[in-house]
Order: C-alpha cells, then sequence, then structure tokens
C-alpha cells in the first residue's frame, strides 16, 4: 500500500482547513445582522456563493454539509438559534428550505466553476458572474418560499414574507461578489 506523500498530505489538510473555517465564516455570518432597509441582512449567502466561486462546488458543499450538520446536531449555528430553538427542531422550521437552498446554490456556482477551470477558459466577464450568481442565490429563494409556503400555508403572502424584504440586500450582496471576483478566483491557487 502506497503511503501519502506530503504533498497530499499538506493537500488534505488545507482542504480540511478551508472547509472547517467556512463552516466557523457561515456562523459568524448568520449571527451577525446588518441594519439593512426593510429587514436586517446576515451575509450568509454571500459566504455560501463565495465559498463556490473560491473553492468550486467539492469544497463548497463540504462547507455547507459541515455547517448544516452542525445545527442539526445542536450546536447554534443557525441565524435565529439559539434563540428560537437548536437542532433538527430548528432546522425543519421555516427557513428548512433555504438551508437545502444553500447547497444547491454552492453546487450551481461551483460546478460552472470547476468546468471553466478544467477547460482552461479562465476568462469570465464580470456579467456573465453576475448571471451565475443571479441564477444560484435564486435556489435559495425558489426552496425557501416552497417550504415556507409547504409550512405555513399557501393562503399567507409566501413571496413578501419569505423573498421580497431581502432582495435588496441580497443584490448589493451579488453585485459586491460580482466586483470582487478577480481577487476571489485568485484563492484556488490555496489549495
Amino acid at each position: 500500500m502506497e503511503a501519502i506523500s506530503k504533498v497530499q498530505l499538506n493537500k488534505i489538510v488545507k482542504t480540511i482547513s478551508i472547509i472547517v473555517i467556512g463552516s466557523i465564516l457561515l456562523t459568524i455570518s448568520a449571527k451577525i445582522k446588518i441594519p439593512f432597509y426593510p429587514v436586517p441582512m446576515t451575509m450568509q449567502t454571500f459566504v455560501v456563493l463565495f465559498f463556490g466561486i473560491a473553492f468550486g462546488y467539492k469544497i463548497g458543499l463540504a462547507t455547507v454539509t459541515l455547517y448544516l450538520l452542525e445545527g442539526i446536531f445542536g450546536l447554534p449555528v443557525f441565524a435565529n438559534s439559539p434563540e428560537k430553538g437548536i437542532g433538527l427542531v430548528y432546522f425543519t422550521g421555516p427557513t428548512m428550505g433555504y438551508l437545502i437552498g444553500f447547497l444547491v446554490a454552492v453546487y450551481l456556482v461551483g460546478i460552472r466553476r470547476d468546468l471553466l477551470y478544467r477547460s482552461k477558459k479562465h476568462y469570465v466577464n464580470l456579467l456573465t458572474v453576475f448571471t451565475r450568481l443571479i441564477v444560484s442565490v435564486s435556489f435559495i429563494y425558489i426552496l425557501g418560499l416552497l417550504w415556507l409556503g409547504s409550512l405555513i400555508g399557501w393562503d399567507k403572502p409566501i413571496y413578501k414574507l419569505g423573498a421580497e424584504p431581502f432582495l435588496l440586500a441580497e443584490l448589493f450582496k451579488l453585485l459586491l461578489l460580482t466586483a470582487l471576483y478577480p481577487w476571489i478566483k485568485k484563492l484556488d491557487k490555496i489549495i
């Protein structure tokens, strides 16, 4: 059996470190609320999409999965935990669709990034990045609204409750990620 080389071991340690740091950043981004009109903004979707763009879908999925598992197993990592419950009780509450949407969004933005890197086509214009981010984040809201409607009833104003208040803040985060993209894509060289 072949031993792991120092280079391979170094890459494994770096990858695990990035995933753990990512889950910590997701927790921090969930807890810090930035005053924004009409509702306070967290930076969770920013961090989710950032990890997909910076490190690809594999590390992105591993990061978001670790974060979700931490929350499901009772660590107070979610935005309103422990105040509104912890563990599986919180996870299956009104925000579950959005949390599952994180997985879809990080995969979509990350797989596109990985395909570009495999094709050796590293030039991507910022309009393409912005479009990719919009499509990816849309799945967070689609899944979030579907779950919210199923949970509280379709007779309620689901869009007004679960999407509309957050869209201006979301646009700000997507524009910020797009502007930072030339620097973010250089982070891949860390691994």
